[in-house]
């Protein structure tokens, strides 16, 4: 499933409405993550507070959706403006692959609560589309 340039479009104009608040929609994709997905916390068990208001859930939420807003500058070459990411991902933090589809997931459930209106149906679409395109990208270095 690739983008269009439609879909490279919608998704920059949907994102800077996200841009502005980063955080709280981080810090709230994070904390539902370590909530529905609880294996997930394996990898945070360093953070002594996994609740909605840590620090460490925000300020994590706060560097993915900056990481994101990146991706979306990078939009027409993911995996070659992602490598880095790919790289400390795969072989430092060694995460599982399969969490970017469960963080992607819970993104668009808080996104599609932070912005009822405005996160159409092809909005969701086409953020889904990018979502999975990065997840893809991140996960080029597990090969």
């Amino acid at each position: 499933m690739s983008l269009s340039d439609k879909d490279k479009d919608t998704v920059r104009l949907f994102w800077a409405k996200v841009a502005g608040n980063t955080e709280a929609i981080g810090s709230n994709a994070v904390f539902r993550m370590l909530t529905v997905y609880p294996q997930t916390k394996t990898y945070f068990a360093h953070w002594k507070d996994l609740g909605p208001g840590s620090i460490n859930v925000r300020k994590h939420g706060k560097t993915i959706l900056n990481g994101i807003g990146e991706a979306v500058m990078k939009i027409d070459d993911l995996q070659k403006g992602l490598l880095s990411l790919s790289e400390l991902h795969a072989f430092q933090l060694r995460v599982d692959p399969v969490n970017f589809k469960i963080l992607n997931h819970c993104l668009l459930v808080v996104l599609a609560i932070t912005f009822p209106t405005e996160f159409t149906p092809e909005n969701h679409v086409a953020v889904d589309k990018f979502l999975a395109a990065l997840a893809r990208a991140l996960a080029d270095k597990y090969r």
